[in-house]
């Protein structure tokens, strides 16, 4: 485990609650060093809510506590918003699931890339637009100086994703959170996309929490896999033995997978009473 603090994201004890009191992260606990950790689940199970508490983004009807929040060397839990503002960009970048929405469909395409370097560091304007440029070219996005007078619209899906990415990376934070960014591509250009970001992660040393339903790309491309089921985390494995899952909740999420070795077939179903039976919430 990586003991120097500058260098990780520590989380131990995370609860969050809705307003009303039900528990939606139940005591989560995990440290992501420069590797490529996966979270995984269901739909509902917590894991873009522990994005979005990581990057200071949880919504003020939600209440957040933990033992310990420790991003690159700064406690989340003493940050207000000046301070959230600030290590987003700077340490923490985050690459959302649709650029139809996630991307300002009035400012072009350069201006959004160039966005955090305005407010994060500081350099002149030529230097601005030729890091924009390499950044345009480093993700792969063809005639760069043509693409930063475009607008999001005029983009395809893949593109728009790789604009997210490069607006994740131009500012050369230490962790990349990367929740759902293939959800809206079809599967060639997913394999692209997160080719890409194992790529850029490792060529920058950065750590990399990887949000997604696709658990064959995450076997691919991550290191580690933590399993999520209603705010509960309930196995951590080596992303290479999913298929050899042992857990029952993990092995039926590797097995549910729809393909054409069980077209025609009834996928198989978990029986959730096993799973919620011993479960503590609050």
């Amino acid at each position: 485990m990586n003991t120097d603090a500058t260098q990780s994201i520590v989380v131990d004890n995370l609860t969050v609650r809705s307003a009303e009191g039900s528990t939606l992260i139940n005591n989560l606990s995990f440290n992501l060093g420069k590797q490529r950790l996966a979270l995984v689940g269901e739909s509902g199970s917590g894991k873009s809510l522990t994005a979005r508490t990581l990057m200071g983004l949880l919504s003020p009807a939600l209440q957040m506590q933990a033992t310990t929040l420790n991003i690159a060397g700064t406690d989340g839990l003493t940050l207000d918003k000046h301070g959230w503002n600030q290590l987003r960009g700077s340490k923490l970048g985050m690459v959302m699931q649709d650029p139809k929405y996630a991307l300002n469909p009035q400012r072009t395409i350069g201006w959004q890339v160039a966005e955090p370097l305005n407010l994060h560091r500081r350099y002149g304007r030529r230097e601005i637009n030729e890091r924009v440029c390499d950044m345009l070219d480093a993700v792969g996005l063809p005639q760069p100086a043509a693409l930063m007078q475009r607008y999001p619209h005029q983009l395809s899906g893949g593109m728009g994703q790789r604009v997210m990415l490069a607006i994740a990376l131009i500012a050369e934070p230490q962790f990349l959170i990367a929740d759902e960014p293939t959800s809206a591509l079809d599967q060639v250009m997913r394999e692209r996309v997160l080719t890409l970001i194992h790529n850029l992660v490792e060529q920058r040393n950065m750590g990399l929490l990887l949000i997604s339903h696709d658990l064959p790309l995450v076997a691919e491309h991550c290191e580690q896999v933590m399993v999520m089921y209603r705010g509960d985390l309930l196995d951590t494995l080596p992303a290479a033995s999913l298929p050899q899952a042992t857990h029952p909740y993990t092995r039926t999420l590797w097995a549910c997978r729809p393909g054409k070795a069980t077209h025609g077939t009834l996928l198989p179903v978990l029986d959730r009473a096993m799973l919620t039976a011993g479960m503590n919430h609050d």
